[in-house]
């Protein structure tokens, strides 16, 4: 495309392949690289740009109207609230609308810049997701200046020297630094995010890969006490807990980067008889640790619309999914079971073992706004709980 300017750009998306999209900056003045993915869902747009598990990558939102229900307090998914451990930025269609919705206490453009996300507007996404399904997710910088200054040519070279995602381990700088317990159930009407059970039926330790909010709170609705540690927190602290569970969580990066130090304990974790649950990276991971390989994808699944089968009772669910790497189906080892596939591509969506109440899910079966086809899940674990005590 031309390196030209059009009047009233203010901001830009400059891929590693000299490619200049342009448009309209909104949110954070700066710049940013990372990887640009595209994320299918229609709504919980404040939900995907505070996940974790987006970490150095730029999401290009599908739907064209984004910024109706505007952002509030409650609807954070990152346990820190920084936007360093989130979505480095975001690409609309249309400039994000003005809020229209109760709940709001600030537009989607002032809760941008106040968290330092770069947004860029009035971008053919259509074109854009288009060419990341054809050729993979690229490298790219976003950038947003409101006087239109912008240097082109070192945009696109800092775009090209970004390495990417493979071999990066992120998971450490997403985890929290001191356990601590979590104390919100899942949203009520009326209610808003109710308080936990005074006297919680399970002791569940959650390991902190850059855990969402959601999981923690679904957790703590189906009776469980949620204790959150650090990503290297070793298999021997975890088990002086005495949990009656413990849940791997989701998160960014490389899982086989974050493997090095994490897989020696989850399989610590497994020979002790423990129920585990992993969800997304925590899946990749428990994968990794009974022996299967994890290969990077060319366009990842993003979105709350991704049918999955689960293979255990036949039903087919729609799902929320994140993730740019998956386990390699062909590399699971026996006694390990496929229980879950992707019904958009084939690819795994979840495994059990056939001895041990071990099992992992790819997607998110917390999605929050949804869908909630998969939060049985929750109740799934809470039953291999109660075998485990009983």
């Amino acid at each position: 495309m031309s390196r030209d300017l059009l009047p009233g750009v203010t901001g830009v998306l400059a891929l590693a392949d000299g490619t200049i999209l342009q448009g309209v900056g909104v949110g954070a003045v700066g710049d940013a690289v990372g990887e640009v993915c595209f994320n299918t869902a229609m709504s919980g747009y404040q939900e995907i740009l505070t996940d974790p598990s987006y970490m150095a990558q730029i999401v290009t939102f599908t739907f064209p109207h984004v910024g109706n229900v505007g952002t509030n307090v409650e609807d954070l998914e990152q346990i820190s609230g920084s936007a360093t451990t989130a979505a480095r930025g975001a690409i609309f269609r249309d400039v994000p609308t003005r809020p229209a919705n109760w709940r709001s206490d600030a537009d989607l453009e002032t809760w941008m810049e106040r968290r330092g996300v770069i947004g860029l507007a009035g971008v053919d996404t259509r074109a854009l997701t288009r060419a990341i399904r054809e050729r993979g997710m690229p490298h790219g910088v976003i950038a947003h200046n409101p006087k239109g200054e912008f240097d082109l040519d070192a945009l696109v070279a800092k775009a090209k020297a970004w390495t990417g995602l493979v071999g990066l381990d992120l998971a450490k700088d997403a985890s929290c630094l001191q356990p601590f317990v979590w104390e919100e159930g899942l949203w009520a009407w009326g209610e808003g995010y109710v308080k936990p059970q005074p006297k919680p039926k399970y002791e569940v330790v959650v390991v902190d890969y850059g855990v969402k909010r959601n999981i923690l709170r679904a957790l703590t609705s189906v009776g469980a006490r949620a204790t959150v540690v650090p990503a290297n927190t070793s298999a021997e602290d975890i088990l002086a807990r005495k949990p009656d569970g413990v849940l791997l969580s989701n998160g960014p990066g490389d899982p086989a980067a974050t493997g090095e130090y994490a897989v020696p304990q989850i399989q610590k974790l497994v020979e002790s008889g423990t129920p585990v649950f992993g969800i997304c990276l925590g899946h990749q991971m428990l994968s990794l640790a009974l022996g299967a390989r994890t290969v990077k994808m060319e366009q990842g699944h993003h979105g709350a619309n991704h049918p999955v089968k689960d293979l255990t009772t036949g039903k087919v669910e729609i799902v929320s999914m994140n993730h740019g790497f998956t386990v390699d189906r062909d590399s699971l080892p026996s006694p390990v079971v496929e229980t879950h596939v992707s019904l958009f591509d084939g690819t795994n969506a979840g495994i059990a073992l056939k001895d041990r109440p071990v099992f992992s899910v790819q997607h998110h079966p917390e999605a929050s706004p949804g869908p909630t086809d998969s939060l049985y899940l929750f109740e799934r674990f809470a039953g291999y709980m109660d075998g485990a005590k009983g």
